[in-house]
Parts: structure tokens; sequence; C-alpha cells
């Protein structure tokens, strides 16, 4: 398990390395390697998700490891709650940045292996401080820098502190 300190509070995901060994492991990493440790939360659309894990305070992009396969047809769904790669429209194009479901988005869930259909690898959830995204998700956003959903009050993530190894 690993939990993100934020300054907006801490909440705990659970990994599935059952369904998603590449994408559980690839986040682990990142942990481990401290990767996540000041990065922000630079996407924030509420009633669909939030994106981090790219970006440091002022949206410096990151360097990050190499891309890893897409996962998303292991059977998870992209549900209120569970954690997903987020990626480029190459399906497999994932590396650091992820999102947390804050509605059920079905249309983001495995359809077939075309470059439409692939859909995005959910690997995790939240298992405790789903209030914390819940506050995240509703802070104000603008566009910044060529982004847009940018919130207008850096949500950082402080740390990424693996508690639990599966």
């Amino acid at each position: 398990m690993i939990v993100l300190k934020t300054n907006y509070g801490s909440f705990t995901i659970e990994l599935d390395f059952e369904k998603a060994p590449i994408s559980a492991a690839n986040f682990l990493q990142y942990a481990e390697d401290g990767f996540y440790d000041g990065t922000i939360f630079h996407r924030v659309i509420d009633n669909f998700m939030i994106q981090g894990g790219g970006f440091d305070a002022g949206m410096q992009e990151k360097a990050h490891r190499e891309c890893i396969e897409n996962e998303a047809d292991n059977g998870l769904q992209n549900l209120s709650g569970s954690l997903a790669m987020a990626r480029t429209s190459d399906p497999h194009s994932a590396t650091s940045q992820f999102f947390i479901n804050i509605s059920d988005n079905d249309f983001l869930n495995h359809r077939d292996k075309t470059d439409q259909g692939w859909g995005y690898a959910v690997f995790g959830r939240v298992i405790d401080g789903m209030n914390v995204v819940d506050k995240i998700r509703n802070c104000e956003t603008a566009s910044a820098g060529g982004h847009q959903d940018v919130p207008v009050t850096e949500v950082i993530i402080e740390s990424a502190a693996v508690t639990q190894e599966s």
C-alpha cells in the first residue's frame, strides 16, 4: 500500500499486483524512488478525475522512465476511487502519470485491442482518505501554461510512502 501525503491531507492506495502487475510495479518503483515527492495534481476535473505524477510545482515536466505496456484488458474497471495509468493517444505510452477516477468512467474501460478501444489501465484503488480526494476534486481550476483544468492553488504530493508491500 502507498500513502500519498498531500497539502490537502493524506490518502491510502492499494495496488493490484495480481490483475495489473506491470502497472502496479511501475507505480511502486516510482514511489520507492521518491519520484512523486514534490509532484502535483496538475489536472483536476470534478465529476471525472484528478491526475498527477508528472509535473513539479510550476508545471515543469519531470523526466520519467520508459513507457509500459497497457494492461487495461485486465478486467478492472474505471470506477470511482480507482487508480489508473494516464497516457497519450498511444495505448502503450503510460509512464509516471496516473489518475484517480472521481466517477464511474465506463468510457475509459478496455473494449478491444485497437487504438480507440484499449482504454486506461486500472491498477489500484483508494482504500482510505477518499474525503481528501474529494477536497482535491473541488479545488478551483484554470488554464495555465498551455494546460487546462490546472488547480489555481497547487495540490502538491509531499510524499508517497510505501507502508506495506504485496
